[in-house]
């Protein structure tokens, strides 16, 4: 009897033919993966969504099997995540991460020592600012598809978080020891005087103790924990990471939240801003436009105009700005290139962020835009601010609050300047009343003039009863009401990404409720301060002009028809863009007015609707 004829035998070649058939059933796949793999140099995020692809099919042997080479993928992947979301560092040698660092500068240096010389140069706090707003972005290419586009956010969004609060600026540490008076005794101890003239040294800290406070241990092994729980977990639960995703990403926000607001006084700086950006001192630019009335009636000089303006900038400031004013210090005043405005039915004014050691400041590029009607209307403002605030007012935050402070700043002087044109020819009617009896001749021809500029009163009246309303609703309807929803939303969000997106809609509505994206109301007011402003220095001259002054009456009317028509179009005064528009068209049209004119002037007479004769 052969070996064949035993039953035990019968079972061992059977055994041997099931797993012959199940190397046929794998290897040949496998194999079939390697080479596309290999043919196509298939790597990180790539291999891992052609992986998870290929799990999907009817071979149990074969899903078992590449779902374990799945699961070794993922155990890279959950390496890089903790580095990046636990530590903040960024470990992928050979760009195999979904998140990538962008460093154009070491890629377009030369040379070695070129490469050392600009990274000597990048300061601290430049470093900082250039790795959170341009520094690491999504590679799309190495993002598996089964990882959705808004978790892959939120996990760049937790690593830059946890770089900023483990790498505080050097400046900010300086304050810490500064203000927080429960640093240890050893860090005070150290500080003594070093060198022969007895200079003060820099004082000590441990850096392990300010990001203690930042990001506390506790929390850093609570991200540590979670992620290595998906780590050890035997598949891939897409709930289950983007639950933990979000979970990091609310720890990293919530700390950020409390650097930014807490530490850094963020609810101060706005005040700040709105103080000074949005014109809530009125004091001090009253004080300011009055004391540069007269320089502001010269043709500024190239050279001097900034330095001459700060003549009564300081002036204002020392009459209205008390020593408490810790904010002040931060701004100052910048005259850009004379001749060139940017005006409000401009695009946003390019600006540059200067960045110096550990502050940065806003200020207004010298490109042409349009020549302003005195050359002053380029006046701008600059505000220092520290890290880490500047992750919050970045470059474009700041180039819309000096667009709006640029537009707020010329209506406050319109207003001045009818405001002052009135009293000072009703001073120059008194000087000549009281001159009367001495000189008969020179008062016949201050009669001819008070004659000629009589009918032109009214007019002065209409304008500065449309720039005072219009003040007012930007002021009180817009600014004021947005800041209270501003403030609202600050105290009830402890999300840093949510306090962006608060402010980022307060400027918007600022922006769009003021309407500085309108470019045909914003050319139409353009021309209504600058008519105003040619209407004050003709009636204040001696010889006034009357046939100019007429020419500017008409023009004003037209222009100011033009704007009620539009404003009180369907289209703006229904739409929830400027929620308070219909007030300020009330407050125009209080007797109908306006409404009357615009149909005479503008020829817009709509007919009116008949009602059927029921008597027929």
């Amino acid at each position: 009897m052969s070996l064949l004829h035993f039953p035990f035998a019968e079972v061992v070649f059977h055994g041997h033919n099931l797993t012959q058939l199940r190397f046929y059933v794998l290897l040949p796949p496998l194999h079939e993966l390697i080479v596309e793999i290999e043919r196509d140099d298939i790597r990180g995020g790539q291999l891992l969504n052609l992986l998870h692809k290929r799990c999907h099919c009817g071979v149990p042997e074969l899903q078992a099997c590449i779902q374990r080479l799945l699961w070794h993928g993922h155990q890279v992947m959950y390496h890089q995540l903790a580095s990046w979301m636990v530590y903040g560092i960024l470990q992928d040698q050979h760009g195999e991460f979904f998140i990538r660092q962008e460093d154009m500068e070491v890629e377009n240096a030369s040379s070695p020592p070129e490469i050392f010389n600009k990274s000597v140069r990048k300061s601290p706090d430049d470093a900082s600012l250039s790795d959170w707003h341009m520094g690491f972005h999504i590679f799309l290419d190495m993002l598996p598809d089964y990882i959705h586009m808004r978790v892959a956010e939120s996990i760049l969004f937790a690593g830059k978080a946890i770089r900023v609060l483990r790498n505080p600026s050097p400046s900010f540490k300086y304050q810490e020891v500064v203000f927080h008076p429960q640093m240890s005794k050893e860090s005070h101890n150290a500080q003594g005087f070093t060198g022969r003239f007895g200079l003060p040294k820099e004082p000590s800290f441990d850096k392990k103790i300010i990001r203690e406070e930042l990001l506390p241990q506790s929390n850093a092994d609570k991200i540590d924990a979670m992620l290595l729980e998906l780590k050890e977990s035997s598949e891939f639960r897409k709930r289950s990471f983007e639950y933990v995703v979000d979970s990091i990403r609310a720890i990293a926000a919530s700390h950020l939240w409390q650097l930014v607001v807490v530490r850094a006084d963020l609810i101060g700086h706005l005040k700040a801003l709105k103080d000074y950006f949005l014109l809530a001192k009125g004091d001090f630019f009253q004080c300011f436009l009055e004391e540069s009335r007269q320089l502001m009636r010269l043709p500024p000089h190239q050279s001097s105009a900034e330095a001459d303006l700060m003549v009564p900038f300081q002036l204002a400031a020392i009459k209205t700005i008390s020593e408490e004013d810790k904010y002040f210090s931060r701004v100052s005043l910048r005259m850009p290139s004379v001749g060139i405005t940017i005006t409000p039915q401009t695009n946003l004014p390019k600006v540059r962020a200067s960045v110096d050691g550990n502050s940065s400041f806003i200020s207004q590029d010298n490109t042409s835009s349009e020549l302003s009607l005195d050359g002053w209307d380029g006046i701008a403002l600059e505000y220092s601010v520290n890290w880490p605030l500047q992750l919050f007012f970045t470059q474009e935050v700041l180039s819309k609050y000096l667009r709006v402070f640029q537009y707020l700043l010329r209506l406050k002087r319109t207003q001045m300047e009818l405001e002052k044109s009135w009293a000072s020819v009703m001073h120059q009617d008194h000087i000549d009343f009281a001159n009367r009896r001495h000189d008969r001749m020179s008062c016949s021809i201050s009669q001819q003039r008070r004659e000629g500029v009589r009918p032109m009163w009214p007019v002065r009246e209409h304008m500065a009863f449309l720039i005072r309303n219009l003040q007012f609703y930007i002021q009180v309807d817009v600014i004021e009401s947005q800041w209270n929803v501003l403030q609202a939303h600050v105290q009830d969000s402890h999300d840093f990404t949510e306090l962006v997106g608060f402010h980022q809609e307060y400027l918007s509505a600022l922006i769009s409720q003021s309407f500085l994206d309108i470019g045909s109301v914003s050319r139409i007011l353009d021309s209504i301060m600058k008519l105003c402003l040619q209407f004050c220095w003709n009636i204040e001259c001696e010889n006034v002009n009357t046939s100019e002054l007429e020419h500017i009456t008409e023009e004003f009317n037209k222009k100011s028809n033009s704007l009620y028509t539009i404003l009180r179009s369907s289209r703006l005064a229904g739409s929830q863009r400027a929620p308070f528009l219909r007030r300020f068209l009330l407050r125009l049209n209080f007797n109908s007015f306006f409404e009357t004119t615009a149909r005479g002037v503008l020829n817009v007479v709509r007919a009116r609707p008949t009602l059927p004769d029921l008597h027929q």
